[in-house]
């Protein structure tokens, strides 16, 4: 879709690099892979996660109620620090098919790191009577349950991954570009998705149906029917 903007005008530029050949990987280097990459997300699940994780817990806790600032009940987390946060933020994701604080507030955890998702879900979802998963049954529907899982598979990735994009960019324009482009596609998509699923199961909205199925047409144009456009000068810095 980029490459047929004017923004990205050119040639493709050929790209041709030697492999190695493939060889049977022995034992000892498959097992040390193993042990590098799971001592990583160790290291990685005992400070990033552990940390976002008990903030979570504290601000979906804490709050203001009528008698002051302190620690709630379970059936008061609507009343918590992190429920005003996310309230500020959910009609953002209404569209989406879930605008509720504790999904807001989820996708945006998970941008510290997308398995800060699950930790958040099961904190806020699994307080009160019901399992976590029986709550979760309730929150979502298979539509709207598919549109989250689809917005925080395609939307920017998580801080560390974010830092590194910032590197290899080099220039601030671009990044954020990236990142709005990556927030904006997962958005658009996740709508489409809510709007076409709730029409196939019998609830779908006019009015979201029509700008889904505008996206719809415009994806499908740019893809097959948009001409690639071709850089009319060659410019080369030094």
């Amino acid at each position: 879709i980029l490459k047929k903007t004017k923004m990205f005008a050119g040639n493709p530029a050929p790209f041709v690099m030697e492999l190695p050949a493939y060889h049977l990987p022995t034992l000892g280097n498959v097992l040390r892979s193993m042990w590098e990459r799971g001592w990583s997300f160790i290291k990685k699940a005992g400070t990033i996660i552990l940390l976002s994780t008990i903030f979570v817990w504290f601000t979906s806790f804490f709050g203001w109620t009528e008698g002051g600032f302190g620690m709630l009940e379970e059936d008061q987390l609507d009343a918590s620090i992190l429920a005003k946060i996310g309230s500020a933020i959910a009609w953002l994701f209404a569209p989406l098919g879930w605008g509720n604080w504790q999904a807001a507030v989820a996708s945006i955890t998970g941008l510290v790191a997308k398995e800060n998702i699950v930790g958040t879900m099961g904190i806020l979802y699994g307080s009160g009577e019901l399992s976590a998963y029986q709550a979760l049954a309730q929150a979502f529907t298979s539509v709207s349950g598919f549109s989250f899982l689809t917005f925080n598979l395609l939307c920017a990735p998580c801080f560390a991954a974010i830092g590194a994009i910032r590197r290899e960019m080099n220039n601030a324009k671009w990044f954020w570009f990236a990142i709005g482009w990556q927030c904006g596609f997962a958005y658009v998509v996740s709508f489409m998705i809510n709007q076409f699923g709730n029409l196939a199961v019998g609830r779908g909205n006019a009015v979201g149906l029509v700008f889904a199925l505008a996206a719809l047409a415009l994806f499908i144009y740019t893809l097959f029917f948009k001409k690639y456009n071709e850089a009319k000068t060659l410019t080369t810095k030094f």
